[in-house]
């Protein structure tokens, strides 16, 4: 169950050069809440968001702590954060006119800080008034003040447990001054940052390839068995251990295992994670082949190691052959 308890906007206005700073809370009306229902529930399980800790000095928790405490107004809270947020991205080249939302929350009884940056999308939108005549007549209006529909992802967001100040943040890279930082993790909430669910994926993927090629195995039949381990292994507690993805993709393959192991620790994914099991398995269902001819496959998991649907036959010549089998009919999807 989510209750939103309180809200506030404010606009970070870089082309006019400044923070516009509401000294209000936004009124909890049904476009707001619908709104801000939607957003922090495609949010909040976000596989692409990574979990953060405070850095022992972070001012920002600082601030939280004098909030939680009832020390510090909401709206002076948030003030301060967005006036801070425009002074750390006023110099920025990539820095775009943005909404700030923030939101008290809570999930499951679970009392949240939320913190929304919907960078302003341009678009068109329609205005009616009245002619002089009194006739009534449209027109078209670009607006550079768009945000996110319903249906879309927010870019940038975090949400601190103000039981355990557990942080989860997505944030964007910005080039300030000549170094190129996660302004909202790094320079605002300043937190560390572990790798994400997604990122883990990936970098098991790609540890998976490299080492295959270094022993010159096949690498569409490292991929399959890097998504067929974690499709079957994703544990119900939503764990997913890196260690034993290459443990059982290079069995009895020590040297093999032992190089997986080392490249998953250069790219800092060794520790298991924790992954939305649904998410996870919906992304694992298919195998998507794309040949050198410009054929493209897509294969069920559950069909890709079973002989009697599918085989691959590597040829004398070194190419390579698939067969399709048990097929009852063939439907255009064009």
């Amino acid at each position: 169950m989510l209750l939103i308890e309180k809200a506030i906007l404010h606009i970070l206005d870089f082309t006019g050069g400044e923070a516009v700073l509401s000294s209000q809370e936004l009124m909890l009306e049904v476009n707001a809440i619908e709104f801000l229902n939607k957003h922090i529930e495609k949010t909040i399980g976000s596989q692409d968001a990574k979990s953060g800790t405070f850095y022992n000095n972070s001012e920002f928790a600082k601030k939280l702590n004098s909030l939680v405490a009832g020390e510090l107004d909401f709206v002076a809270f948030t003030q301060d954060v967005a006036q801070q947020l425009y002074h750390v991205l006023e110099t920025s080249e990539d820095a775009r006119n943005s909404d700030l939302f923030f939101a008290q929350v809570r999930r499951d009884d679970i009392p949240y800080l939320v913190i929304f940056k919907c960078t302003n999308a341009t678009g068109y939108v329609h205005n009616v008034f009245m002619t002089e005549d009194g006739s009534v007549s449209t027109e078209l209006l670009n607006s550079n003040s768009l945000l996110p529909g319903l249906t879309q992802k927010m870019e940038e967001f975090a949400y601190i447990n103000l039981d355990s100040k557990e942080v989860l943040v997505k944030g964007k890279k910005y080039n300030i001054d000549g170094n190129v930082v996660f302004a909202l993790p790094e320079l605002l909430l300043e937190c560390g940052q572990a790798p994400s669910p997604s990122d883990t994926i990936k970098e098991i993927k790609k540890a998976a390839k490299k080492v295959a090629d270094a022993y010159c195995q096949d690498q569409v039949e490292t991929a399959a068995a890097v998504k067929t381990y974690i499709a079957e292994n994703v544990q119900e507690d939503g764990q997913l251990d890196p260690v034993a993805v290459g443990e059982a993709v290079f069995k009895d393959k020590p040297n093999m295992q032992a190089d997986f192991q080392q490249e998953i620790e250069q790219a800092g994914v060794k520790e298991p994670v924790p992954v939305d099991k649904e998410a996870t398995l919906k992304k694992m269902r298919k195998h998507r082949l794309s040949t050198d001819t410009g054929i493209e496959l897509s294969i069920p998991t559950e069909f890709f190691e079973n002989t009697e649907f599918v085989e691959f036959f590597k040829e004398e010549d070194g190419s390579m052959s698939i067969t399709l089998k048990n097929i009852q009919n063939i439907s255009n999807k064009g």
